[in-house]
């Protein structure tokens, strides 16, 4: 698996701390968990899978990955665990009942708006409506079991960047050194960066 080198940290790969200092044997173990061990489908049935894969395509496009970062599977296996964040939402629905409901209402939303389903539209209509999603401007009117607003930002997209996010191969892009443990940060400080951080290029 390659990683991406965005222009604003050329040259860095946070991996490259791999024998360093910066990680040790857990830290060591939950990334190779992250790059290798993708958990296979457990809960959501192959249409919810696939619709899923067309959504995150398009929120977090990788064009230029050959191997993108894996989103779907992760969130599948979070809602297999039943593992959400502790609290919800008093007008929205238990966790996995939430995303079943989302996940269907976003395909009849396509149905509703192009009389086909959601992985046959083009990228644009993909965006249109899932920025009308996050406007609250939904047509379907399966949205009245759960808020369409809510579903797509503290739902979908939020599962999305943080998975995304927590993925080593991503870290690049943000010149993310790693976790605090074991070596730690000393310069906190504004505008300050530790020897082993990523340095931004110059614009």
């Amino acid at each position: 698996m390659k990683s991406h080198h965005p222009a604003r940290y050329p040259g860095y790969e946070v991996l490259a701390k791999w024998d360093s200092p910066s990680f040790d044997d857990t830290t060591r173990s939950v990334l190779a968990q992250r790059l290798h061990r993708v958990p296979p489908r457990r809960f959501l049935s192959e249409a919810e899978w696939d619709l899923l894969e067309a959504v995150n395509r398009r929120l977090l496009p990788q064009p230029d990955r050959a191997e993108p970062i894996p989103i779907t599977p992760w969130i599948d296996a979070m809602l297999h665990e039943n593992r959400g964040e502790g609290y919800r939402h008093p007008d929205m629905p238990p966790l996995r009942e939430c995303w079943r409901l989302g996940l269907a209402a976003l395909a009849d939303e396509a149905q509703v708006r192009h009389g086909r389903g959601f992985t046959t539209l083009d990228g644009a209509e993909q965006d249109a409506l899932l920025q009308a999603l996050a406007a609250n401007e939904a047509r379907s009117p399966q949205w009245q079991a759960v808020h369409a607003e809510r579903f797509f930002t503290h739902w979908l997209l939020k599962a999305a960047a943080g998975i995304y996010y927590a993925h080593p191969l991503a870290w690049n892009e943000i010149g993310f050194g790693g976790p605090a443990s074991p070596r730690g940060y000393v310069r906190l400080g504004f505008d300050s960066r530790d020897p082993w951080e990523a340095k931004e290029a110059r614009r």
